[in-house]
């Protein structure tokens, strides 16, 4: 462990919500005003009704924070200061020696909860199936204004900073050599920190290919036709909430804050493959995987009492700035030239092949095609996540 200060020092963390901040959330989502019904038969209109008011039904009536909080409570978290900013993460060690350290980020409209049905199969594989020897000590932090970490006050917080700050989170942990993992924005931030290539860390997986969603390669496949075509419907009929949060994400803020059912509807609004699993949960109670109305409620309710869907927005604008200012200095980033390993999920917004992603980057060493799952790999589907996380990083122990 490397010596603390009092400004850099890692306290415990345990979450307690007083019962009335739990009962103001009901009464609000008792006295939402409700639209009309869509008048199509999907969700190319948006989130439907009928969706909607099953999730507030069971929201206002059956979910029970109390559980999560439990669970929560019965894992390791803290929060240390970094660049002004408190990081709130879990921090769970292997009990198998040897074990690899892993940092694992999750993204938006996620949070550490989507996450958590995989520290079990990832820090403990012989109890699910798998070898002592693909154990991993765990850290979880939170993204900057997600969940219970602290939101920036000044402008900068992109994903380039953030891969700074988690590398730094590894050196005050004593970690001296470890790997990085991510989805969504978390993939992006793995992408950033295999860039910057921080003392100690050793490789880097991901299950989302960020660098094609802005500029695809050209299609030299049936298979790389498919995922363009995929790419340009998300663009043309699933991208509002991208768009609105890269540009506006104090407008939508209000609201986001303001009533917990707009809240709902807009982490609902974020890919088809999801929405529909969903949507089925609360519609037929047929969850896929792990995507039960519990697990979904948990995600959302930790916005809700966090109060970050504003501060959450922000990091999309961050972002977008960040790319912007990038592409017109005209510098291309630099290559990852780390091994890069990467899973490609059914359900994700696009299908990447393997040619994209070794264009994207020069040494993949893994690189495999699943089954089962989509976009929130390690939350709808942890075993199958689990054994993707072992494999793919097998070769760097």
């Amino acid at each position: 462990m490397s010596v603390m200060t009092e400004a850099t020092a890692i306290r415990p963390f345990r979450v307690e919500v007083p019962e009335e901040q739990l009962a103001e959330l009901r009464r609000r989502i008792g006295a939402t005003r409700w639209p009309t019904r869509e008048l199509v038969e999907d969700r190319s209109q948006g989130v439907q009704l009928a969706t909607l008011q099953a999730l507030a039904r069971y929201w206002a009536t059956e979910h029970d924070w109390r559980k999560t909080e439990a669970k929560l409570g019965a894992l390791p978290q803290f929060t240390t200061e970094i660049d002004g900013v408190d990081i709130h993460f879990i921090h769970v060690e292997s009990p198998h020696e040897n074990a690899l350290p892993l940092i694992m980020t999750h993204g938006w409209p996620g949070s550490v909860i989507e996450l958590l049905e995989a520290i079990g199969p990832l820090t403990d594989p012989p109890a699910h199936g798998g070898s002592a020897e693909d154990a991993f000590d765990l850290v979880l932090p939170s993204l900057p204004g997600y969940g219970f970490s602290g939101e920036p006050t000044e402008l900068g917080w992109n994903v380039g900073r953030i891969a700074q700050a988690w590398a730094e989170l590894m050196h005050r942990l004593g970690y001296a050599q470890y790997v990085a993992q991510g989805g969504d924005v978390g993939a992006a931030v793995t992408d950033a920190m295999g860039r910057q290539a921080p003392e100690g860390l050793v490789g880097i997986h991901i299950n989302l290919l960020v660098t094609a969603l802005g500029d695809p390669p050209p299609a030299e496949s049936e298979q790389e036709r498919a995922a363009v075509d995929a790419l340009t419907r998300f663009r043309t009929s699933g991208f509002g909430y991208f768009l609105e949060q890269a540009t506006r994400p104090q407008t939508i803020g209000y609201g986001l804050l303001d009533s917990p059912v707009p809240l709902a509807a807009w982490m609902l609004d974020h890919d088809t493959d999801a929405y529909y699993k969903i949507s089925r949960a609360f519609v037929d109670d047929q969850p896929a995987g792990n995507l039960t109305r519990d697990h979904i409620l948990d995600n959302i309710t930790l916005y809700w009492l966090t109060g970050t869907g504003a501060s959450a927005a922000r990091s999309y604008w961050e972002n977008g700035r960040a790319q912007a200012q990038a592409a017109a200095s005209g510098q291309a980033p630099p290559d990852v030239a780390l091994p890069v390993a990467f899973t490609q999920f059914p359900g994700e917004i696009f299908g990447a092949p393997r040619r994209w992603v070794e264009l994207a980057y020069p040494n993949v060493t893994y690189y495999n095609q699943v089954d089962k799952g989509g976009h929130f790999a390690a939350w709808e589907e942890p075993e199958l996540f689990a054994t993707e996380v072992r494999a793919a990083f097998r070769a760097l122990r």
